[in-house]
């Protein structure tokens, strides 16, 4: 069957620089023979059945006659998603000759953002994103390579790839010439790490020894921050817990110091994979997987896939060579709807807002944030994925379940969906060659019913909603929140409040705050809020009775009751000012404290973590250094918290005064402009601790994908070029 295939694989493209370049065909055969010697001599007895077949000869008339050539694209070993990608690399190449292809391996740098979190990393992290595209397509183009089998790690990875097929397919068809084709196999899971005994113990020694010194909210910390898997985002929680305690006395900072070690070396299983969390990476495994592009025999692995599985997914592929409708940006575009009420039925990233509507935007279409929002809105997407670190949900369980074969990841979730009346497109193509329908017809394994010791993926809804939404201000144009990452509970906490505005130029400046143990002290020496608003957040939040006359009791019984909202703001996080960080470290030293939990909110132009839980909203466009009035808010004012009506808006202090909740006048910025001159000067400035060339500037912003000026333009001249094809077509 396979000799069948070989003899007959040829891409249909009326462009092949291999027939009339002859140094491709002189200096490329070595590469290939090079890939599937080592295969050969490295999966050993795994492929001894397979014929070496791969001369010269014969690599070069594949060449010659156009068979498919194929990039196996990975990541850098230096990435803990990436350092088992070699046995993968070698089982796609053996399955892509063997079907009559030319195998090739490429791979890209992969930054890790747990690596990069809070230091100078984080500005390069999203940018990496369009890095790797524009590599991507590079290097596509300059190999001439027709297609890819990706292997799909995490953060910006996965979707910048995916944006780099997309496009180049758009530049493809435009030259007249055949479309890209791509299947996606996700680097296994990693398994959380577990805290020794012996430190489980010591720190229960710190927790009981903080309570005996009065601390109990480092003690309560301390043993919160011990429940959870551990992982790398866990240890930030125990750096900020540790933070207080030395402050206190509590502990050393060589205890603290030994204990990070100890946390550290037990984080990290050897075998690397996608952190067991439900961050970025996994996020990006749920986007990818429902816009088509992931075979269901490699979604979600507990260990690199076997070469049967390896087989499948190269099978997949070949199967949609020369069908243009199964290409990497048709996948995306009948997909889009699929994808979006996926990522938000599982509660996903923040971040992938910006990159579904990037992978779009690179497929051609012109899409922004209220594409998304629009599609949501037009149905509820109930939370059906009741995920928890701390109960023994992580995605790594739900990689077990798969394995088991009760459960069947993205197309459990995309039919539990339909289960509950949200319009999925069933006819949407996928990688498999096949629509969702059919690959739906098997039953095994499907409904999330299968799986009775704690499911992840429910039949059932947790809660009628989940995901991201998008806010309104009237100091902001839009901003995304994740609402499943906020208890009922919690929203319930900040629904429909008043909150005071505490704001910082960085996030460094925020941290250091953040940190200090007699940070709500501050607050209140500093009087953050003068006696007469004070008074009225009382009323307005819920108080009951009159509030004490003097300030400082006032302020006390307002923390104490929960009455006080607080809106950390950090500016000049934005693409073009600082390359959008993630505020991760800032929202989990919140978290990490009990008592700014259930007081604060976040608000940024930066973005966050997948990992982040809690009242944070980011994304805020336009952003500072653009003019945003993010730019010009200053400690002391007053924002209405509206999550439910999804509004936030800063106040009239006077009308506040009065006991009127009215939204600022229009020209409330007309008054600052020396504040936001003087923000900006200092922004310009910090944006030099970026290298210049990996700055995003001339770039769209948060709500429009952070991409490139340039790729938003072809994206709309593809749609007006659409549009008058269809206007010609109508009038003829």
């Amino acid at each position: 069957m396979l000799m069948d295939m070989e003899s007959r694989l040829r891409v249909d493209n009326p462009v092949n620089p291999y027939q009339w370049n002859v140094q491709g065909k002189a200096n490329e055969p070595i590469t290939v023979a090079g890939l599937l010697d080592k295969a050969r001599h490295i999966l050993g007895r795994e492929v001894a059945d397979v014929p070496v077949t791969w001369t010269l000869d014969e690599i070069y008339r594949r060449l010659e006659e156009n068979a498919p050539r194929i990039a196996i694209l990975g990541g850098s070993w230096d990435h803990p998603a990436h350092i088992m990608d070699l046995g993968t690399v070698l089982r796609a190449a053996v399955a892509l000759w063997q079907r009559g292809a030319v195998p090739f391996y490429a791979a890209t740098p992969v930054l890790c953002d747990g690596t990069a979190q809070d230091n100078m990393g984080m500005s390069y992290s999203l940018q990496s994103r369009n890095a790797i595209s524009s590599m991507v397509v590079n290097h596509m183009e300059a190999q001439s390579y027709h297609g890819a089998f990706v292997i799909q790690g995490c953060d910006k990875q996965p979707l910048g790839v995916v944006c780099a097929l997309a496009h180049l397919d758009v530049v493809r068809r435009t030259r007249g010439e055949a479309p890209v084709w791509a299947t996606f196999a996700p680097v296994h899971v990693l398994k959380g790490g577990t805290i020794p005994d012996k430190l489980k113990m010591e720190l229960e020694e710190v927790a009981k020894r903080a309570e005996s010194q009065g601390f109990q909210d480092i003690a309560d910390d301390l043993r919160d921050a011990m429940r959870y898997i551990l992982q790398c985002s866990s240890n930030t929680a125990f750096q900020g817990v540790f933070t207080r305690a030395v402050v206190k006395g509590v502990i050393t900072k060589e205890q603290h110091k030994r204990y990070e070690q100890v946390l550290a070396v037990n984080t990290c299983d050897a075998a690397g994979g996608i952190c067991a969390f439900h961050g970025t990476g996994n996020s990006s495994r749920d986007l990818v997987a429902g816009l088509g592009l992931v075979h269901p025999a490699v979604e979600i692995l507990t260990m690199p896939p076997t070469r049967a599985q390896v087989e499948e997914s190269v099978d997949g592929l070949i199967s949609i060579i020369n069908r243009p409708e199964f290409s990497v940006s048709e996948l995306v575009k009948a997909n889009i709807r699929n994808a979006i009420r996926i990522h938000s039925a599982a509660g996903g990233s923040a971040n992938l807002m910006m990159h579904m509507v990037a992978a779009m935007i690179y497929s051609g279409e012109p899409y922004s944030v209220y594409d998304v929002e629009r599609v949501l809105k037009a149905y509820p997407i109930p939370d059906l994925y009741d995920y928890s670190l701390t109960e023994g949900r992580d995605v790594y369980a739900l990689a077990l379940q798969c394995g088991a074969g009760l459960s069947r990841g993205m197309e459990s979730l995309f039919y539990e969906l339909i289960q509950n009346g949200v319009p999925m497109n069933v006819d949407a193509p996928t990688v498999t060659g096949t629509t969702w329908r059919a690959r739906l017809q098997d039953k095994r394994g499907l409904s999330a019913d299968h799986v009775k010791d704690n499911p992840i993926i429910l039949s059932k809804p947790r809660r009628p909603f989940s995901g991201v939404d998008v806010l309104r201000s009237n100091f902001f144009e839009s901003a995304v929140v994740k609402i499943s990452g906020m208890s009922t509970a919690q929203l319930d906490e900040f629904e429909n409040k008043v909150a005071v505005v505490v704001y910082y130029n960085s996030e460094e400046e925020a941290n250091h705050h953040l940190l200090d143990v007699e940070l709500t002290e501050k607050w209140k020496r500093e009087r953050i809020v003068d006696m007469d608003l004070l008074r009225q957040i009382h009323r307005l939040n819920g108080g009951d009775g009159e509030p004490p006359q003097s300030y400082d009791k006032c302020f006390d019984q307002l923390i104490e009751a929960r009455l006080l909202k607080v809106a950390v703001v950090i500016g000049g996080q934005g693409p073009e000012a600082f390359g959008m960080p993630e505020m991760f470290t800032p929202m989990q030293h919140i978290n990490a404290n009990k008592l700014l939990q259930k007081l604060t909110v976040l608000m940024s132009d930066g973005r966050y973590s997948g990992v982040t839980y809690g009242a944070a909203i980011g994304h805020v466009t336009p952003e500072a250094i653009a003019g945003g009035g993010i730019l010009y808010l200053q400690t002391g004012d007053l924002v209405h918290l509206g999550f439910r009506s999804k509004q936030i808006d800063l106040l009239d202090r006077d009308a506040l005064r009065a006991g009127r909740i009215v939204a600022a006048a229009d020209n409330w910025m007309a008054a600052r402009r020396e504040l936001g001159l003087s923000r900006k000067t200092r922004m310009m400035e910090r944006r030099r601790q970026i290298a210049a060339g990996n700055r995003l500037v001339g770039h769209t912003d948060a709500a429009h994908g952070v991409v490139p000026q340039a790729v938003w333009d072809e994206a709309e001249w593809h749609a007006s070029a659409h549009t008058a094809q269809e206007v010609a077509i109508d009038v003829r």
